[in-house]
């Protein structure tokens, strides 16, 4: 079985697990409980708080725990649109974000906010003359992906903020999901960021949003104060430890595995260079742990099916993105329907092995040779 879809999911680190079980085994207590079991499971969260606010360079009072990133990117575009709306309901945003971003946008366009989509240029990055132009007084949000989940662009981020700070009422959120664990991130100008643990060999089910700690939001869940006061719920006491010792290993070996991944990449580049139909979309902006591609005529989920059937496993698109459309990350870069339809997106990780990379050329030229004529 060859996996290739790490950019969907990663396989839970054993080390990871452990810590989840031991914590969920040892500290039964509510965190917000007053007792003594409770007091001591708070202590716990607090130092696991600690911890990843260390890793990230942020303030404790700047994380929130989410059941995962689509709830964090919920509850960071909603939340700073309900709060600041009397500064106005201008949104900026791209085609390239995830559906956890866009949908989320979509629901507060269909309730009187205005929506603006800046440019994307050929490598892919955000048209920072077109952001210039979209911009405006009443913009209260940009939001815009560190690293998309399609192709692997990873957006110029610090001059994006720079380009915001003339608007003191406007905020700037990035979706941080595919690069935290894979590449330096930072956040000097950010305002609101999300991600989950799930992609660098952490649990599904939980994630993080960062809003530094001068930014208001209004809360989705309401019904108390839990670990703050723009999240309600139960304290996820074992999630939170299970988080802090996947980031603090990720982020340990994330120079030595973009290095590793960067080899397996270009081993693939070269190889599927030599079929003549297939158009390589990732550009130079791209990080290697992605590589996307098109074969103009060929139904995306065909040629998934086709690889299935060698053990192969590979996505068209984001997960989260409904089967047989076109990709809108591949349309808005490559203004070519004809390859936004035909997209397949290999996600490498530090577990890929060489071996791994020559069966899946084999299978691919098996597949290619059936189907492509």
């Amino acid at each position: 079985m060859i996996y290739l879809d790490y950019a969907a999911t990663t396989p839970v680190n054993k080390e990871v697990l452990q810590t989840f079980c031991d914590i969920s085994t040892r500290y039964m207590a509510n965190p917000n409980a007053s007792h003594q079991l409770g007091l001591e499971a708070k202590a716990r969260l607090d130092l696991s708080t600690e911890n990843i606010a260390e890793l990230l360079g942020i303030k404790t009072t700047e994380i929130i725990y989410t059941s995962g990133a689509s709830e964090a990117n919920n509850l960071a575009v909603k939340g700073i649109a309900n709060q600041y709306k009397k500064y106005g309901k201008h949104i900026i945003t791209t085609y390239l974000e995830h559906s956890s971003v866009t949908g989320a946008i979509k629901a507060l366009q269909n309730i009187g906010y205005e929506v603006d989509f800046v440019d994307v240029l050929e490598n892919g990055l955000v048209d920072l003359e077109h952001l210039k132009e979209l911009l405006r007084s009443d913009t209260i949000l940009v939001s815009v992906c560190y690293v998309d989940s399609e192709m692997g662009i990873k957006q110029h981020i610090d001059e994006i903020g720079n380009l915001l700070e003339a608007y003191p009422h406007c905020f700037f959120h990035v979706d941080a999901t595919q690069a935290i664990g894979k590449i330096p991130v930072s956040l000097n100008t950010i305002d609101l960021m999300t991600f989950a643990p799930h992609k660098f060999y952490g649990l599904n089910g939980c994630g993080i949003l960062i809003k530094k700690e001068q930014v208001i939001i209004e809360p989705l869940i309401h019904g108390g104060k839990s670990t703050t006061q723009f999240r309600s719920g139960t304290p996820m006491l074992a999630l939170a430890a299970a988080t802090e010792h996947a980031l603090k290993l990720a982020l340990l070996n994330q120079q030595t595995s973009y290095a590793y991944v960067e080899e397996l990449n270009q081993k693939l580049k070269v190889g599927l260079s030599a079929f003549a139909k297939v158009k390589i979309n990732s550009t130079k902006e791209c990080i290697p742990f992605i590589l996307n591609v098109s074969i103009p005529g060929i139904k995306a989920e065909i040629f998934q099916k086709a690889l299935e059937k060698h053990a192969i496993y590979i996505s068209t698109k984001s997960a989260c993105c409904p089967v047989n459309t076109a990709s809108k990350a591949v349309y808005a870069v490559t203004k070519d329907k004809k390859l936004a339809l035909a997209t397949l997106r290999i996600s490498l990780s530090q577990l890929t092995t060489p071996e791994e990379c020559e069966i899946f050329l084999q299978g691919f030229s098996e597949c290619y040779k059936n189907l492509v004529k």
